[in-house]
Order: structure tokens, then C-alpha cells, then sequence
């Protein structure tokens, strides 16, 4: 199949589910070893082919990912409608190579979410589960209206990086 999922889209689809007043909770199954989906997750030059959705008009002008435990990221984005670009930035608060990814998220004035990415490997595909615990329900509805939307193109992305191979 050329794009690996066009007669299997369920199987491959992006589950966004709020599981508390704190919790956001994404899943989805890619057709790729855990190895591959952590490396797209944790090397610059293949993150940022693939984390900003392409409908939003927005760029991805600079990615600085230092991926192990205390190590640290930058990202800032440009877009046409930001007067200046937007930076955000965090620390790696634990990174198992393969298997997890925690992260801070600091640009905001108050205490950001913390993220936490798992990569489960079921036989030749991973799924992987995106979990956000924010600080305040406020932060959560923020994020849901705004950010997270985003989440089901950019998974997609991702996979079609995965299906592309680099």
C-alpha cells in the first residue's frame, strides 16, 4: 500500500480523550518498531518534519532537543498572525530510550502540564500513548480549545513520516 493505512484507517486513528478535570490522554497505533516512533520523537531533524500541524499556517523555525533524563528543548514557532515568534520550552525529566519520554512544559507564567509519552511495542507496530497532566482544570480547557486540536493531524503526520522512512 502506498501510504500503509489507506485500507485500515480505524486501526490507525487518533484517539483524543480528556480522562479528568487535569488529564488529556491521546493514543494511536503506528505501523513502525518502538525504536523508529522514539527516534521520529526524539531527533530534531526528524521532530520537527512532522509536530507542527499543516493546516495551521504556523513554522517551526527552530527545534533544539537535547533528548535524555535533565536534559532540555526549545522550540519557537513562527506564524503569520504572531506579531513576534512564540517560544516553548521545557526539561526532560526522564527519558528511556525506546520506551518513555517525560517532559516539562515552563513558558507559561504559572506551573505547565507535564508530558508523558510511552512507546509500547506490540509486535511490528507501537502505540503509542500521549499523556498531558496540567496544572489547573482552567489550563486543561485552554489546552483542548487550542494546542490539542492540533494533535490528531500531527499523529498523522508522524505516521506518514513512519510510512515514508528517512
Amino acid at each position: 500500500m502506498p501510504n500503509g493505512n489507506a485500507g485500515n484507517q480505524n486501526a490507525h486513528r487518533t484517539v483524543v480523550e480528556r480522562k479528568s478535570d487535569l488529564e488529556l490522554v491521546v493514543t494511536r497505533t503506528f505501523d513502525a518498531p518502538a525504536r523508529l516512533v522514539f527516534e521520529a520523537w526524539s531527533k530534531p531533524e526528524l521532530f520537527q518534519r512532522w509536530w507542527v500541524p499543516k493546516s495551521v499556517g504556523m513554522s517551526l523555525v527552530s527545534c533544539e532537543m537535547d533528548v535524555r533524563t535533565g536534559g532540555s528543548y526549545r522550540f519557537v514557532f513562527s506564524h503569520p498572525a504572531f506579531d513576534q515568534p512564540m517560544a516553548f520550552f521545557g526539561t526532560y525529566k526522564e527519558v528511556t530510550p525506546g520506551k518513555r519520554i517525560v517532559w516539562t512544559n515552563e513558558e507559561s507564567s504559572d506551573q505547565g502540564a507535564v508530558t508523558t509519552v510511552t512507546f509500547e511495542e506490540q509486535g511490528d507496530k507501537t502505540l503509542v500513548t500521549f499523556h498531558e497532566l496540567y496544572p489547573t482544570t482552567e489550563a486543561l480547557e485552554e489546552a483542548l480549545a487550542g494546542s490539542a486540536q492540533g494533535l490528531p493531524e500531527q499523529f498523522a503526520q508522524l505516521d506518514e513520516l513512519l510510512v515514508e522512512g528517512w
